[in-house]
């Protein structure tokens, strides 16, 4: 049973650690949109035009993978223990 424990507490900080920088890299691009579509759009050869839709593809793919891999799990284990 210590390690079913373990394992909740670790997915516990993990979904906590990847929603703080979720919430981070969305301030951000809220905050300095202008200055990283011209840094990304200098790096990676993409349009300035593309870049936004492709932010909130990469926000949106990443919830779901923190929902998948760490809540969903995280809750799973808290309902059976």
């Amino acid at each position: 049973m210590y390690y079913i424990e373990m394992i909740t507490e670790f997915l516990g900080w993990c979904a906590v650690v990847n929603v703080a920088i979720l919430f981070l890299s969305s301030v951000m691009l809220i905050v300095m949109r202008g200055w990283i579509i011209k840094i990304h759009a200098k790096l990676t050869g993409v349009s300035e035009a593309d870049l936004p839709s492709i932010y909130l593809q990469f926000l949106g793919n990443y919830k779901l993978l923190i929902l998948m891999f760490n809540l969903v799990p995280y809750f799973a284990l808290r309902l059976s223990a």
